[in-house]
């Protein structure tokens, strides 16, 4: 009965996932999100997240836009790296607020 209580503890002990905004920029850098925004919006790719009538107005809005664009693009993110982006551009440009990371799965 020890081994499992000492289990127990240790998994709760471990620290959260820490999304990493660093990370995000490359990844964001590396699939070309910027270039597909720019496409839509025949200009300045950053204006998807600085209009004013925007979709996303909330922490886990921005986790499901950028969930849908890895879906329909077939960008093969993780879900750590989805986390990585959604840190990166809520620090950037959403500023929600800290919320914790989604444990990795």
């Amino acid at each position: 009965m020890r081994p499992v209580l000492v289990l127990l503890i240790a998994a709760v002990a471990v620290p959260a996932f820490a999304a990493d905004p660093v990370e995000g920029r490359k990844l964001v850098e590396q699939k070309k999100c910027e270039l597909c925004h720019h496409n839509q919006t025949m200009g300045d790719a950053k204006a998807v997240y600085l209009r004013k009538d925007r979709k996303v107005t909330t922490l886990e809005k921005l986790r499901a836009q950028v969930a849908v664009c890895n879906s329909e693009l077939n960008l093969q993110l993780f879900p750590d790296d989805e986390e990585h982006i959604v840190a990166y551009l809520n620090q950037s440009y959403y500023k929600f607020g800290s919320s914790p990371a989604k444990a990795a799965k």
